[in-house]
């Protein structure tokens, strides 16, 4: 069974366009567990737009009274009680709506957190991951608006438009004429200018990712930054991208603004006709003049309706656009943590024994129109013991790694571990054998107790110290100052290179892997660390399978077996005296990469 779920896409995310159906399909995913607060939110908004109709039919009484020349007292208390209503009905729907926006939020972004961090790691380094961060902080923000506030402004504007058109009608359908004429010829303006809007907010937010990006690039080297004395080169590509994001949220800008004061010029306008036309009706005696204030007011109040569906579309559109970046991050090909089927491998279940590990004519290239890295690669380690693979740079060593951590998907052949091809695995199960240390000992920012126990977290402290002498850091933890509480900086930036190895290696041992895979794990320590970390590993191999990439004869010459590759296949096993005698290329390694460090 394949842990390997499929998001529906391959490659770095691009952003395109959703459907209409697919967009509000996406959004109602993030809008349906909150479905029922947000109806509680409608139903109080229109409860308040309500009150807001019965104002200008009070007003109608009002004048009406006044022309009477009767008591206008309980009329006043009943306009002021609808104001007062209303006013409370409304703050109450708009805290739950606002208050279900930020839930959303949360929602999408623990759920996108949670995906990302799951990613394949070939769609990791197909993807810039400031873009993919872009997508976690801002996109999802977008999100707020457009899942709870516009689908409700759509909702009650909608009703509060009809039944204000309703009440409007029955006072004069000459006025409502009138009235209607100027909205429908400004609403075809407005519907032109929202396509724009999509536009212009899906660039703005791509060019925001871009940002993420160059910065992330920025301060990922950042000694590298200033070494070469290039402070000011990259904030100039930090400020274009800042300025491309500028320049599209400026745009955006424009047509939401030229879309939200169309509706005041609607209603204005719309006054003015009404105001002549309705006055010329008055005159004529067509209608009253309570009647005339009364549909004046409702066109005043007409224009909160409108401006909650302008609103709603023009949210929708700025979201339509967020909605699709994160759709396209959901794609993604993600790895399968929850425990799978055991296969049927010729091993029992594991234990506490050594793993075994055989790769049978394994080949494998990163994509397919890339060239094969690995040739029909075949060898057999059993444990415990350690083994050393060397070979020219190119030859495929540390892909070996990756195969067997299933980082990567063997193309043909079969990466077993304890006779159990590496895809029949759990995941979880399967790294947990492993104890990986990688090329250039990544340290995360935090502690050093933090590093340390990062992938054993409920390491005791007895345990911690054991393997803080066995890797030759209980002397650093000494010396600093606030021992394995201190913080090592970003990327470890405190330590040395050296220190970030050892705390590498150490994270790995604490973990008691039964499998350690040791990528040039000593490349950047001194001579005397290293003697004390081989001993360390020498020790660690007499309990566990070690396998070790070198470039040292110090190191290769501790392997109980040295697989030597070339060119993506095996191209000799044995011992070190063995290949010196019969492979002439290990020969020529030996002389040449490894006797500088030998005795």
């Amino acid at each position: 069974m394949s842990s390997i779920e499929s998001g529906g896409g391959a490659g770095a995310p691009k952003t395109a366009r959703l459907s209409a159906g697919e967009t509000w399909r996406a959004l109602y995913r993030h809008f349906r567990p909150h479905r029922r607060i947000v109806a509680l939110g409608a139903f109080l908004a229109l409860i308040g737009a309500a009150s807001g109709l019965a104002q200008p039919l009070a007003a109608k009484a009002l004048v009406e009274r006044l022309g009477e020349d009767g008591s206008v007292t309980g009329i006043l208390l009943v306009l002021t009680g609808l104001v007062v209503f209303g006013t409370a009905i409304e703050a109450l729907a708009s805290y739950l709506l606002e208050r279900t926006a930020e839930s959303v939020v949360l929602a999408a972004r623990r759920t996108l957190i949670g995906r990302l961090l799951r990613l394949r790691l070939p769609e990791v380094e197909r993807t810039q991951p400031g873009d993919l961060m872009s997508r976690v902080t801002s996109d999802t923000t977008l999100l707020r608006a457009v899942t709870t506030q516009s689908i409700v402004s759509a909702g009650t504007g909608g009703l509060a438009f009809v039944a204000t058109i309703a009440l409007m009608g029955v006072m004069d359908m000459v006025l409502l004429g009138v009235t209607l004429g100027v909205i429908v010829v400004i609403g075809c303006a407005v519907a032109l200018v929202m396509p724009r809007i999509s536009r212009a907010t899906r660039r703005s937010q791509e060019a925001v990712g871009h940002i993420s990006t160059v910065l992330e690039r920025a301060f990922g080297a950042f000694r590298t930054v200033k070494a070469s004395g290039a402070e000011e080169r990259e904030a100039a590509v930090v400020e274009a991208a800042a300025q491309e994001a500028w320049r599209h949220g400026v745009r955006a800008a424009k047509w939401q603004s030229l879309a939200g004061t169309s509706v005041g010029l609607a209603v204005q306008v719309s006054f003015l006709a009404v105001l002549g036309i309705g006055g010329a009706r008055v005159a004529s005696g067509a209608i009253s003049i309570s009647t005339l204030i009364a549909f004046l007011l409702f066109l005043f109040y007409l224009m909160d309706p409108v401006s909650k569906l302008v609103q709603a579309v023009t949210q929708y559109q700025v979201g339509s656009a967020a909605v699709a970046r994160i759709a396209e991050a959901e794609r993604l090909e993600t790895e399968v943590l929850e425990p799978a089927a055991v296969g049927t491998g010729t091993a029992g279940k594991p234990g506490t024994r050594p793993a075994t590990v055989a790769f049978e004519d394994v080949t494998f290239r990163y994509r397919e129109e890339l060239p094969y890295v690995h040739h029909g690669v075949s060898f057999e380690i059993p444990g415990p013991g350690m083994t050393a693979f060397v070979g020219p740079s190119g030859a495929g060593k540390t892909t070996v790694f990756g195969l067997i951590e299933r980082f990567y998907e063997a193309t043909g052949g079969r990466v077993l571990v304890d006779g159990r091809d590496v895809r029949d695995w759990a995941l979880p199960e399967l790294r947990a054998t492993i104890g990986y240390v990688e090329q250039d000992a990544p340290v995360l920012a935090g502690t050093l107790r933090e590093n340390l126990v990062f992938a054993a977290p409920d390491a005791t402290d007895e345990r911690i110290r054991e393997v803080l002498v066995r890797a030759r850091l209980n002397e650093l933890v000494e010396r600093l100052p606030d021992g394995l509480e201190t913080l090592v900086g970003h990327r470890g930036s405190k330590l040395s290179g050296g220190e970030r190895q050892r705390v590498a290696i150490a994270r790995a041992l604490l973990r008691g892997p039964r499998l350690l895979l040791l990528d040039e794990a000593t490349s950047q320590l001194d001579a005397v660390n290293e003697l004390a970390l081989r001993d360390a590993v020498a020790e660690a191999a007499r309990e566990v399978t070690v396998l070790v990439v070198a470039h040292r004869l110090s190191t290769v010459t501790l392997a109980d077996r040295i697989v030597v590759m070339d060119a993506g296949k095996v191209r000799a096993v044995g011992t070190h005296d063995e290949l010196v005698a019969n492979d002439p290329l290990y020969g020529e390694l030996a002389a040449t990469q490894f006797l500088a460090a030998a005795r």
